[in-house]
């Protein structure tokens, strides 16, 4: 199943972001990623064997700059807010809402600061 590589490349190609947002976790410097929470789980089997998931994910930015986080992880909020259609050969996406807006976790050393911004996704797999 390929549901982050397929968000992450609807993020990248239709928002103007100051950076490409990736699967893993965060660098060193700066960076913006995703990357899976625990949580998930199968809400339905069909006989068939077709399965309803619902996936538990959360975007991570790191960076020195206030506004460029709170900007960028808002952006994307909005933007998962108002997704109604992710298209692949691998499965049907159903729906997907934030669980957390954009929050800062952390200001670390060297005044480098983390955001965060959570959301469930629903699909449909064979």
């Amino acid at each position: 199943m390929n549901f982050i590589e397929t968000i992450t490349d609807k993020i990248n190609i239709d928002l103007d972001l100051p950076m490409r947002i990736k699967k893993g976790y965060l660098d060193v410097g700066e960076s913006l990623v995703m990357y899976p929470l625990p949580g998930g789980q199968k809400v339905r089997e069909y006989m068939d064997g077709a399965k309803d998931i619902s996936l538990n994910y959360e975007i991570a930015m790191k960076s020195q700059d206030p506004e460029l986080l709170g900007g960028s992880l808002w952006q994307i909020s909005d933007f998962i807010e108002n997704l109604s259609n992710l298209e692949s050969d691998e499965f049907v996406f159903n729906s997907i809402q934030i669980t957390n807006k954009p929050y800062i976790t952390e200001a670390g050393d060297q005044n480098w600061l983390v955001f965060l911004l959570d959301f469930e996704a629903k699909i449909t797999t064979d």
